[in-house]
């Protein structure tokens, strides 16, 4: 395409891991930088996420508002979670994310788009995936607890999100780049150019 990102890898003089948490650490590199000189980079190391813009039949996003404590916020969000074991198909994860936090299946998944959420300071990558043909899940309900206890349901006609983001009033990353790629694939060149869902993701490689 001629504009694009592109893969680069500056040389590392030395690395540590201050911390390690559940799920994700804290890494610090010695990075040499183009002139010599050489700079420590602390970042979040995060093993990556999927979700889901769920769309039913009547051009309503399935959301869900969930107490986040980092910015004491409940914030209006997509179906999401992270990646659990390294490698893991992506779809597989956005699969289990819908059922787990929505109780929903789809029968049609495309890839919405790819992002890192906050480059400067995570590798967390996200694949958000578009869902349609949505319907109750089969089988009995995933038991929720913790933050996921107090979630609440809804579903939201597509403007009205796209709305509530150019207004400041909603913030999470996915839901926002999850709704104007959306809505910018309705109003371009439509839902049959988005990627098929095991189309190859070089920020977490994996096999179909």
């Amino acid at each position: 395409m001629g504009f694009q990102d592109t893969p680069e890898e500056w040389p590392v003089t030395a690395t540590e891991t201050p911390f390690r948490g559940n799920k994700t650490s804290v890494r610090t590199d010695q990075v040499v930088m183009p002139d010599g000189s050489v700079h420590g980079r602390d970042y979040q190391v995060h093993p990556g996420s999927v979700a889901v813009l769920a769309l039913d039949d009547e051009g309503r996003v399935l959301v869900l508002r969930q107490y986040r404590h980092p910015v004491r916020h409940k914030l209006w969000e997509i179906p999401a979670g992270l990646l659990d074991v390294p490698g893991e198909n992506p779809l597989h994860a956005a699969q289990r994310e819908l059922y787990e936090e929505a109780y929903v299946k789809a029968e049609d998944w495309r890839v919405l788009t790819d992002v890192y959420t906050t480059p400067g300071g995570c590798d967390e990558a996200v694949r958000i995936f578009l869902a349609r043909d949505i319907s109750e899940a089969d089988g009995e309900r995933f038991e929720v607890a913790e933050e996921e206890a107090d979630m609440e349901l809804a579903r939201v006609p597509l403007q009205d999100l796209v709305r509530g983001v150019i207004a400041g009033d909603l913030h999470n990353s996915c839901l926002v780049v999850g709704a104007l790629s959306l809505a910018a694939v309705l109003a371009g060149d439509g839902v049959e150019s988005l990627r098929p869902a095991e189309a190859p993701w070089p920020a977490r490689p994996f096999e179909a």
